[in-house]
């Protein structure tokens, strides 16, 4: 299929894990990607995006900081659609508002978390929204830096008349293109690296190609409007341990859970 063929798109932060397969998946549907990141120079950021099949005629590789304004002037012109993905995720944050929330929402200018505990009977739908106040009490920074990113989006595409979809996945595994390890992939990695236990908690779960794919249909079918939340299945890591050990037998996975039960944050 190569619907894309003679179109041009922009895909931001483009080196990070969903960002790199959305280019993948992207070119090989025929479009022009012009593709920001923060320094084109490094090979780490970069040598995997240029190996991409269509990547030598077909992909351009342009540097922005989501901090500078106008950054993204000349890689957003003369593209018909852009893929916005560019957003910092870690946990070990030592100023939340410089690491996470100013990235995150003037990059912007998907995670859903409330005071109401998710039961089996409550329904998250593209309604749900977090509510801000209750994660910054609770100091869910990147929660919070996502929240607010989307909101800010919202409000600026509302009054600039900009046809905007969102795309919120949940946990989002699967294989890596990008050298470098990503935050969701090592909660995977954490269970076979000699850990003790294994966390007190559910998270719902994507494929990232699935997230890829949900990106370009997105973008390429008209009736495709709002927010769209991706989530494959939603299971406790105790299953996860043991999926890793059908797998892999040999691995020396965690048999014991914490006590402490987790605050669930994706």
């Amino acid at each position: 299929m190569s619907s894309g063929v003679g179109k041009t798109v922009c895909v931001t932060g483009a080196s990070g894990y969903i960002a790199s397969w959305l280019v993948k998946l992207l070119l090989l549907r025929g479009y022009t990607v012009k593709a920001s990141v923060r320094d084109p120079n490094d090979p780490r950021k970069t040598q995997h995006l240029l190996e991409l099949e269509g990547a030598e005629t077909r992909l351009k590789l342009l540097k922005a900081n989501l901090l500078e304004e106008g950054s993204f002037d000349s890689v957003v012109e003369g593209c018909e659609g852009v893929f916005h993905t560019a957003s910092p995720f870690y946990h070990d944050v030592v100023d939340p508002q410089a690491e996470l929330i100013d990235p995150a929402v003037k990059g912007t200018q998907n995670l859903h978390i409330g005071r109401k505990p998710r039961t089996p009977d409550v329904v998250v739908d593209e309604n749900w929204f977090s509510d801000p106040d209750y994660l910054e009490g609770s100091k869910l920074w990147y929660t919070l830096s996502k929240t607010m990113a989307e909101d800010s989006a919202w409000k600026f595409s509302k009054a600039k008349g900009i046809d905007m979809v969102t795309i919120n996945p949940a946990m989002v595994i699967g294989p890596l293109l990008q050298p470098t390890l990503n935050t969701s992939a090592a909660a995977i990695l954490n269970l076979i690296k000699g850990a003790s236990t294994f966390p007190n908690a559910s998270f719902g779960w994507i494929n990232v190609k699935d997230v890829a794919n949900a990106h370009i249909q997105a973008f390429e079918i008209p009736s495709a409007s709002g927010r769209y939340c991706l989530v494959e299945r939603v299971v406790h890591y105790s299953e996860i341990v043991n999926i890793l050990r059908d797998l892999y037998p040999s691995l020396q996975l965690p048999e014991k859970c914490q006590r402490k039960k987790q605050k669930l944050w994706a």
